[in-house]
């Protein structure tokens, strides 16, 4: 009898073997990964609802231990961020040519998300640049700049230097983008790719905030529409001006043209003074203070103060920027009603980890990225381990900066800067 259930036991340890290995397989792991990630999504969430979690700047330094040493490192700091290519020798000017009432680009080859983790950013990519003629797809994007399978957010700089490094394209990132200066772009041939919010049925199965990349192919104005690939929804999917700019609100109307390079004249002329960032900054900083009074709701109210922290931080006003950042965070947040609160939101912006930790608020930094991580149903944002990491070194725990950047660098082998900083750190060490 004893030595049946050693057989069975057995028996049973070796199928639960051979599954492990077959579900490591590539190929099976791909088809099978987010129906694991979201039976974990949807228990997790269940006993701990992150739309509770309420992030409190200035409350750290009651709970966390003092600073082994209050010695801020020597180091510049050079979290990954946009990487524009030099602007192009001209005085950009703003063309007055009408319009067409209606446009509709030909030649864009349709991604969906589908049967991939978080794929908007890949596939949105994919079909942009297949447009100008790149012969790849979502797969070969995914590959390069989102090589973990659960990884939960392409930023847009990642997008950038795959352009740079793997075709033979450019392109510009900008904040304070509106419609016309889209549907500009887009009768002029260019497909524009938008970073925004939008409500979705998650993981977890609840409907809930989350970012969204859109690709913009057309317009119709008689329609007040603008025409988009949306690799969830579907192609050529129509939304109108109003719902555009509702989502957009939330990335400080942020946007990416491709394009090629004998083509940079004319996309800085249709760009016209929004070409210079410092300008097309500050014309976000301007737009999000105006929206700040005249918000219709909180979590309109919520966007404006983190766009203001956004623009100010990337005018490198840090202190500004950290306090629009705590108007969001400590005034705004907990008065949204949770199942509208935009928790999510660290996994796509990093603004505020640079404003607090270049105003000296390392606490914060912690606080926040140690919220950040706890809050997810698995905590894989190498940004938010960077941020804490750094954090840790300023305040003289060198061990945890290790730990943390080497957690960063595992879980994407691809983040060059991480990798940087952990070289640096432990050659001092």
């Amino acid at each position: 009898m004893l030595k049946k259930i050693l057989l069975v036991l057995l028996g049973f340890v070796g199928i639960l073997l051979m599954a492990v290995v077959l579900y490591n397989l590539p190929p099976i792991h791909d088809r099978l990964a987010w129906r694991v990630d979201n039976l974990r999504t949807s228990i997790k969430y269940t006993l701990n609802p992150p739309e509770e979690v309420v992030f409190l700047p200035a409350e750290a330094e009651a709970t966390l231990p003092p600073p082994t040493s209050t010695a801020t490192p020597t180091l510049t700091p050079v979290p990954a961020g946009p990487t524009d290519t030099p602007p192009p020798t001209l005085v950009p000017t703003v063309t007055n040519t009408p319009l067409p009432g209606n446009v509709l680009l030909s030649g864009v080859k349709y991604e969906d998300q589908h049967g991939r983790l978080n794929y908007c950013g890949p596939s949105n990519l994919s079909m942009a640049l297949t447009y100008w003629g790149w012969d790849g797809n979502r797969d070969v994007v995914g590959q390069a700049i989102k090589p973990m399978t659960d990884d939960k957010n392409v930023m847009p700089y990642e997008m950038q230097d795959f352009i740079a490094q793997h075709t033979e394209l450019d392109s510009i990132v900008r904040v304070g983008g509106d419609i016309e200066l889209v549907k500009a772009l887009v009768a002029a041939g260019f497909p524009v790719i938008l970073e925004k919010g939008t409500f979705l049925t998650d993981l977890a199965g609840d409907y809930s905030w989350m970012g969204h990349y859109q690709l913009v192919t057309g317009y119709d104005d008689a329609q007040s529409e603008l025409i988009v690939q949306d690799t969830y929804v579907g192609a050529d999917h129509a939304m109108s001006y109003a719902d555009i700019n509702n989502g957009w609100r939330a990335f400080d109307y942020l946007y990416l043209v491709a394009y090629p390079p004998d083509q940079e004249q004319q996309v800085a002329q249709i760009l016209g003074p929004r070409w210079d960032e410092a300008y097309s900054t500050q014309l976000a900083a301007e737009r999000a203070s105006e929206e700040i009074f005249n918000a219709a709701d909180e979590s309109a109210l919520y966007f404006a103060w983190f766009n203001r922290g956004t623009s100010l931080m990337m005018l490198q006003d840090y202190a500004g920027a950290a306090d629009a950042y705590d108007q969001a965070f400590a005034s705004v947040y907990p008065n949204i009603a949770e199942d509208e609160r935009p928790w999510r939101m660290m996994w796509y912006q990093t603004g505020p980890y640079w404003a607090y930790f270049y105003s000296g608020r390392y606490y914060d930094v912690i606080s926040l990225a140690t919220t950040t991580l706890d809050a997810m149903s698995k905590p894989v944002l190498e940004e938010s381990y960077y941020w804490r990491a750094l954090a840790r070194e300023a305040l003289g725990d060198t061990s945890g900066a290790i730990a943390d950047l080497k957690e960063a660098v595992r879980l994407n082998p691809n983040f060059l800067v991480g990798q940087q900083q952990l070289d640096r750190i432990q050659g001092g060490a």
